[in-house]
């Protein structure tokens, strides 16, 4: 069972402001919904409730030490093994051969160590904001494809899709 991480990282390595993302691509919103799709997802609560809403055609596993906290749509867990335990569970059953993380900034630091693959999204800007993602290692991730993606119409900077693997 593969464990991959989905992020889009500023060139400052900023991932969100304010408990949003700091950029609009809904080019790449298209992108990571085909990532995702029929897989489990693994996300903090934090990024669960910037999202908004439980994901479509995936299973969307909260990590929350609120013990109360509910979602419709959503399974919680309380810490990462937990979540990870849960996420194999629905993998195997929904016959899919990968996790998906998609943050946090704790989530991605807790899952780094553990990741086959990295499907980043590098957007081509230097936001302000307070969540980051950690550092891609060069010793450890060897980048293996890149697209170029000029901003559409409804993107707020162009951007380059990368997968790296692990060395």
């Amino acid at each position: 069972m593969k464990i991959v991480l989905v992020a889009a990282i500023g060139e400052n390595n900023i991932i969100g402001r304010d408990g949003q993302l700091p950029w609009r691509l809904k080019s790449d919103l298209r992108h990571f919904r085909t990532l995702t799709l029929d897989k489990p997802v693994i996300m903090g609560r934090k990024t669960f409730q910037s999202i908004g809403k439980a994901l479509d055609r995936r299973t969307n596993i909260v990590i929350t030490r609120d013990a109360n906290f509910a979602a419709p749509g959503a399974v919680t867990a309380p810490s990462f093994a937990a979540a990870l335990d849960l996420a194999r569970q629905d993998a195997a059953a929904r016959g899919a051969d990968e996790i998906m993380i998609i943050g946090g900034s704790d989530v991605f630091a807790a899952a780094l160590p553990l990741a086959d693959r990295l499907e980043i999204t590098h957007v081509h800007a230097s936001p302000a904001g307070d969540v980051k993602f950690p550092p891609i290692d060069p010793k450890v991730w060897r980048e293996v494809s890149r697209s170029e993606n000029n901003a559409g119409p409804q993107d707020d900077a162009g951007f380059a899709v990368v997968t790296y693997i692990r060395c």
